[in-house]
């Protein structure tokens, strides 16, 4: 069985019938997470040696759209997952990368800071060395997976002033982290995308991912390909979703004096004709995105750029055709159109955000340095 059979098997029973509950209860989707860990499925792209499926982000991109399609809650925190795996498969110790690959552990990223919000790659918190040990104090924004995941990788302004910022695998039970507020979100509510706060948290010296200082080229170039792909995988997903669900409804919903369906009606085809294409574009481009990585093309950072924001901001426009042309019937549960509606407003909003990214393909394209 491949590893995409195994997954459909788990979104058919497990994912998409929890997803309802999933939404309404906030709940974390955990019998997801642990189905995916046995069928070890979260070791996708973790390599062979230390028993991973081996799998790229070509894969990995996949395996989040099909995920997002049923429950973008579940898409997020398997993303913020793999997105963490491409750190600790660079920088992690053998057995923390033989447990992901085993499915026995859940890693998930913890980036944007308070103080610096969606400017990820540069941490406020602090990280100084006490002995043989590291203490970091900082609060993070929004945690996916907090309290939920084994590990965060944890960002930090650098120890010895040099650099910009430096990562550090914090295992989620160190004394010293909380959580001030529960996650009770519109949308994605089952991601538990908390804040957390390190009080004096001690880590050992042996926690540092990389150099010290420098973590902004893993940020950059390693993690930020990863990430954008596949959070616009989550998009393209729940765009087929909402697609399917409309077409359903319209395809299906009688205007009885006339004799009609509502597919009938020249507007509301051409309402689902251009969500189509928002969404046929946003594949193009994910898909061109990958060619380009695939090939080192030179164009390939603003095709990492690109890839967030045409995801995020087409799923915004798709999910609104979606409530539109299914009326005031969009508002029930049972359509299957708010949920993705909710689920959409995230990516735009979620670090680097779409006017952060608009801001630096405007600098790209221009020539100027993007983070200069």
């Amino acid at each position: 069985m491949s590893y995409l059979q195994k997954l459909d098997a788990i979104i058919n029973d497990v994912i998409a019938p929890a997803a309802p509950a999933t939404d309404r209860d906030a709940a974390f989707p955990r019998a997801a997470i642990r189905a995916m860990g046995e069928a070890v499925l979260l070791g996708l792209i973790s390599a062979k040696e230390v028993g991973g499926l081996g799998f790229g982000l070509p894969e990995a991109a996949q395996f989040v759209e099909r995920i997002g399609k049923a429950c973008p809650s579940t898409a997020m925190v398997v993303c913020m997952h793999f997105s963490g795996t491409t750190v600790l498969e660079k920088f992690g110790a053998e057995q923390v990368r033989r447990d992901i690959a085993a499915g026995r552990h859940l890693t998930t990223l913890a980036w944007s800071d308070t103080g610096s919000r969606s400017h990820f790659w540069a941490p406020v918190g602090t990280a100084r060395q006490d002995g043989d040990a590291v203490v970091i104090d900082g609060s993070k924004t929004m945690v996916t997976s907090a309290l939920e995941a084994d590990s965060y990788i944890w960002s930090t302004g650098p120890m010895g002033g040099e650099g910009v910022s430096t990562l550090w695998l914090v295992d989620s039970k160190t004394a010293g982290l909380s959580e001030p507020k529960f996650f009770d979100g519109m949308g994605l509510r089952g991601n538990r995308s908390s804040p957390l706060t390190a009080t004096g948290a001690r880590l050992p010296l042996s926690a540092m991912l990389g150099a010290d200082g420098g973590a902004f080229d893993t940020m950059i170039n390693t993690v930020l390909p990863v990430f954008a792909t596949l959070i616009a995988s989550c998009s393209i997903g729940l765009m087929e979703a909402s697609l399917e669900a409309s077409c359903a409804h319209v395809g299906g919903s009688k205007l009885e004096h006339l004799g009609s369906s509502l597919a009938e009606l020249p507007t509301i085809r051409a309402y689902i004709a251009r969500a189509r294409i928002k969404a046929d574009m946003a594949r193009t481009l994910r898909d061109d995105t990958l060619a380009a990585m695939a090939a080192g093309r030179a164009d390939t950072m603003l095709r990492v750029m690109e890839v967030k924001v045409c995801a995020a901001e087409a799923a915004l426009e798709v999910t609104d055709v979606a409530m539109r042309v299914c009326g005031g019937a969009a508002f029930r549960k049972d359509v299957g159109v708010e949920r993705y509606f909710r689920d959409s407003r995230a990516a735009s909003i979620m670090a680097p955000t779409s006017d952060v990214l608009y801001d630096f393909i405007g600098k790209a394209v221009c020539g100027m340095p993007v983070f200069g």
